[in-house]
């Protein structure tokens, strides 16, 4: 397994949607979030966390990443999953996380990534995504 697919997915969100990561807090230097030019809605959260914060049977450091996802029954089906958890640090009823150690494909995480980006456009940019 991959030791982190962040660079690769930042990547991939900055070459698709042209958006750039924003690191909002000098606590967390590394943490940064994504968000659209137009309504300014973030559809992305990296963090680096304790791997007990999501997962007690797992220890060290893990990057993860928090998208919105519109589909409970997609939700409660993904936390089924290895490698994805109830979101941590946002609403656990539409956002999810997913850690970025290779247990979830790049592929999976980007087509998840489309469905955040969906989610939290602006009605009239939804009819293009």
């Amino acid at each position: 397994m991959a030791d982190s697919l962040r660079d690769e997915v930042l990547g991939y969100i900055k070459e698709k949607y042209k958006a750039e990561p924003e690191y909002l807090w000098k606590r967390y230097p590394t943490d940064a979030i994504v968000r659209h030019s137009d309504n300014r809605k973030w559809f992305g959260i990296f963090m680096k966390i304790s791997y007990e914060k999501i997962d007690r049977e797992k220890s060290g450091m893990v990057d993860i990443l928090n998208v919105k996802l519109e589909d409970i029954l997609m939700l409660d089906y993904l936390v089924s999953q290895d490698g994805y958890y109830p979101s941590y640090h946002m609403s656990k009823g539409s956002w999810i996380s997913i850690v970025l150690d290779g247990t979830v494909p790049f592929e999976t995480v980007c087509e998840l990534i489309n469905i955040g980006y969906r989610a939290t456009a602006s009605k009239k940019k939804r009819n293009y995504v």
